[in-house]
């Protein structure tokens, strides 16, 4: 099937499509990719869904079969049993499976673990992880870890995007208060997917990013996703919190 300019999509297998993130994150891509949406539910807009369950490694390596790509958004945050069998063990099956197929590119997330320890400080770009001690945390770090083993081991280009929140973008009168920190709207999530999708090369196969879309007051940086995947937000998303300082 062509995509933009007539060239042929990337095929690219998506867990977690009915998910958290996955319903706001496929318009974004849909015109770009071949999307093979797979999850467990389904999709609240109603899009064919192919039932795929993470925590079962048979079914994630035959969904994967035929793939360029990998981008896994499945998430449990609630549970310490179901958390470490689709955060932790997910991740291996997906892994796994790349390795298996010769998949050379993977796309995954989790939290950022860091807005208590650096809240206070400025230019925090990648910091080492503070996972903490709560399951959804210590199991999406223990994801990162697999991650980071199998694409060093195996070659696997993989982009592990962390970030604090997601949300639609401000409204142009958001009221006298601060950007929300560490967090990204939906238009550079789509924009820097798309980076890693396409991106040539990761350095050492494996890179933990943060994403976000406002500087705030400078606390937290995109550069590190800027220097490897040329990432930038699509917009100047600060502006709409900016507000007049009285002239003395």
């Amino acid at each position: 099937m062509g995509g933009a300019g007539g060239r042929v999509k990337k095929k690219v297998l998506f867990l977690g499509a009915s998910g958290l993130v996955g319903p706001d994150l496929t318009p974004g891509l849909e015109k770009d990719y071949d999307l093979r949406l797979t999850d467990v539910k389904p999709h609240p807009a109603g899009l064919p869904i192919e039932h795929v369950d993470v925590r079962c490694y048979e079914q994630v390596l035959e969904a994967a079969r035929g793939m360029e790509a990998i981008m896994n958004f499945t998430v449990v945050r609630d549970h310490a049993v179901d958390s470490y069998d689709v955060n932790t063990a997910g991740a291996w099956h997906v892994m796994k499976a790349a390795a298996e197929l010769g998949i050379g590119k993977v796309i995954h997330s989790g939290p950022q673990g860091l807005r208590y320890v650096y809240d206070h400080d400025f230019g925090v770009d990648d910091a080492p992880a503070a996972p903490g001690s709560s399951a959804y945390m210590l199991t999406k770090w223990l994801s990162a870890e697999i991650c980071r083993v199998f694409a060093r081991a195996h070659g696997i280009q993989t982009a592990y995007f962390v970030f604090n929140g997601l949300g639609p973008a401000p409204e142009p009168a958001e009221g006298p208060r601060a950007a929300p920190p560490f967090t990204v709207v939906w238009e550079d999530l789509h924009h820097i997917c798309k980076l890693a999708l396409e991106a040539e090369s990761i350095p050492d196969d494996f890179q933990c990013f943060p994403v976000l879309s406002y500087r705030g007051p400078g606390t937290y940086t995109w550069e590190k996703a800027r220097r490897i995947l040329g990432f930038e937000p699509t917009r100047d998303w600060d502006a709409f919190f900016r507000r007049e300082t009285a002239k003395a």
